[in-house]
Parts: structure tokens; sequence; C-alpha cells
């Protein structure tokens, strides 16, 4: 058999990448060989480092148990702000989900408008959003709950309106045709259809408030934060350490307990 392949050609897997790519390419190759000249890297800084986490943990143990009453109410502070921030959140997503998606959003501007305001929620840190309520509202739980509610939101509208573009037509046109108004198609079709996927979003959103509530202590939002940051300050690091474990363990039990969940529902 006659070899008739071209040998100058290639496959298009194989093909010349475009003059955009190579900019991108070499940029992005630029920018993380400066990144690395900026952070001073080097094998003595990591050996240093080591050797500073093992004095870290020699002072560690064993944990400081002397204040656990006080660290467990301050654990609790930080499981409520994340619990109401997020109940709120995802009640709030909700709605703002249905006006965004494009086959349940009443105008093109509305949903364009409220997809806007979600990006710009979604942007912005939870530590500057944090900031924002401590200087609004002053320091304390409330600060955190805002900030939990507004990160929930950014979060759950986006997928709440994910699974809602992919709803199938058929229940909802089903339903319209009975000449249901549009909160009867939400409450008979939309919402039971998406049930289980806005459940599920809405634990991994508890999940990732317990985490997110932790830092934000430490900005003055409330919550055990703001004994770790302490306790770290005083160089306390047997307190510290009994914090950590206790942080721990709240996560772990929060995320088992919504895996179970999960199953169930999904």
């Amino acid at each position: 058999m006659s070899n008739r392949t071209n040998k100058s050609s290639m496959p298009p897997r194989f093909s010349m990448p475009p003059v955009w790519s190579w900019i991108v390419m070499v940029g992005f190759l630029v920018f993380f060989i400066s990144g690395v000249v900026n952070a001073n890297i080097s094998i003595n800084r990591v050996w240093e480092g080591a050797s500073n986490i093992g004095t870290f943990l020699a002072r560690a143990f064993p944990p400081d148990m002397s204040r656990w009453d006080s660290i467990l109410m301050a654990m609790l502070e930080t499981f409520e702000i994340a619990l109401v921030g997020t109940v709120l959140g995802v009640v709030i997503s909700l709605p703002i989900a249905l006006l965004i998606s494009q086959n349940t959003t009443p105008h093109v501007a509305v949903s364009r408008a409220l997809r806007f305001m979600v990006s710009v929620m979604r942007t912005v840190p939870d530590l500057v959003w944090a900031l924002i309520f401590v200087i609004s509202v002053g320091l304390g739980s409330f600060a955190g709950i805002l900030t939990i509610m507004v990160d929930t939101i950014a979060f759950c509208a986006r997928f709440f309106s994910e699974r809602i573009e992919e709803i199938d037509k058929g229940p909802v046109e089903a339903i319209q045709s009975t000449g249901s108004n549009r909160l009867g198609i939400y409450a008979a079709s939309i919402i039971p259809i998406g049930f289980p996927s806005f459940v599920a979003t809405g634990l991994f959103s508890v999940e990732k408030a317990i985490r997110s509530a932790v830092v934000l202590g430490l900005v003055g939002a409330g919550g055990i934060g703001i004994e770790l940051s302490t306790s770290m300050s005083l160089m306390k690091y047997d307190e510290a350490f009994m914090i950590i474990i206790i942080i721990f363990i709240v996560v772990v039990m929060v995320e088992q307990l919504s895996s179970v969940i999960r199953k169930k529902i999904i």
C-alpha cells in the first residue's frame, strides 16, 4: 500500500497553536517565574519553616483544656453564625435564581441585572465583606451572619439557576396548560423538581460557611476565630491547638452529617 500521507501535515491536535496562545503561555510563564522569585523560595527557608512547625507542635502538646467551656461557647457561636447566615442566604437565593434563569425570568433585563449583582457578590472575598459589615454594624456575630448570607447568596443563586435552566420543559408546560400563574408554575413544577439539588447545594453551603465563619472571627466578625487569633498572638500555642482540634472535630462532624443527608435525598 502506497504511503500517501503528507509528512508536512500534522493531525489537528498536533497543529501549531495560534499566536495568541503563545502570548498567553509566555505571559503565564513570566508571571509564574516572577511569583517564584518574589516569594524568595529557598531550601533554607523551607528547612527553617519545618523547624518552626516542630517548635510549635512541641509547645502545643499537651493541649490546654483549662478554658474548654469558653472555647466551646465560641465554637457554638461560630456554628450559629454559619447556620443562620446560610439559611437566610439560601432562602433569598431561590427567588433570585428564579429571576436569573432564562426559562423563568420575567424579563431579560431583570436576569442580566441580577446576574451582574450576584457576580459582584461572588467576586468580593469573604474577608472584605466581613470588614465592610464590621464597619457598618460593628463587631460581633451580626457582621458574621451578614457576611455568610452574602457569600451564600453568591454561591447558591448561581447553582440554583443552573439547575433550574436544566429542568425539562414538559412538566412546566403541563402546569401552564392548566392556566396556572407564574407562582403556581414555580411551586408545582420548578421547585419540586429541583428540590434535591437545592438541598444538596444548601448543605455544601453550610460546610463552606462553617470554615468561613472561623476565619471571619479573625477580623472581628464573631465566633471562635477571635479566640484562635488571641491565643496565637499571645503565643499560647497549647490553647490554640485545643481550639484547632475543636474546629477540626466540628467541621468533620458537619461534613459527615451533610454527606448522609445528601445520600438520603439524592
